[in-house]
């Protein structure tokens, strides 16, 4: 960032008074820049034992499977925009029930919050979108388990599928690392007692 998107003099970094942070600052009009994390929301599609997933048609990780998810917009809700993501990548409308998030996850290395809802396909019309390859609808055992995109869709759908043998869905929190080794850690903070 190089001016002010109030005034256009050009910034300069700087610890504001009152801040701990250095902040994109105009000494023009006094203007901060905050940057903050960018929220990922997503749902958990399921039609009776099973559950649709999306192979990406775009990078990062093209060709892999993922549950429907995008960024948030200004103006949405999280759960009108994992709504909305649903919509335009698998093609597929949902019922939305009480309880519906399911999982969260932060991943502070890359500034993102991932958001998972839990739904219901309204029906069996669904089509890729154009961030899609394919869509499809897949029981637990025809998971492509190892052709997963990202480690947050593959603890929420592992998740799902532990917790569908109780029929108890909590809420749960969780904080992802990742390491200098290039492996990624997940770990639980927080669990409803749903």
């Amino acid at each position: 960032m190089k001016y002010c998107h109030s005034c256009a003099s050009p910034l300069i970094v700087k610890i504001p008074e009152g801040d701990d942070k250095p902040r994109h600052c105009c000494e023009n009009c006094d203007s901060i820049f905050y940057q903050n994390p960018k929220n990922v929301v997503g749902t958990l599609p399921v039609y009776g034992e099973q559950v649709l997933l999306c192979k990406r048609a775009i990078n990062p990780r093209i060709g892999k499977w993922t549950l429907p998810a995008g960024f948030l917009e200004n103006g949405e809700s999280s759960l009108d925009g994992a709504i909305r993501e649903t919509k335009e990548e698998a093609g597929a409308v949902v019922t939305v029930k009480e309880n519906n998030l399911y999982t969260l996850f932060n991943l502070p290395s890359i500034n993102q919050v991932y958001m998972f809802f839990r739904v219901e396909l309204a029906n069996l019309e669904f089509s890729a979108g154009i961030e899609s390859e394919e869509v499809a609808l897949f029981s637990e055992n025809e998971i492509p388990w190892s052709e997963i995109a990202f480690p947050v869709v593959k603890t929420t759908l592992e998740k799902y599928f532990q917790d569908r043998e109780s029929n108890k869905f909590p809420v749960r929190m969780f904080d992802v690392h990742h390491e200098k080794n290039q492996n990624i850690s997940t770990q639980i903070i927080s669990c409803s007692s749903s």
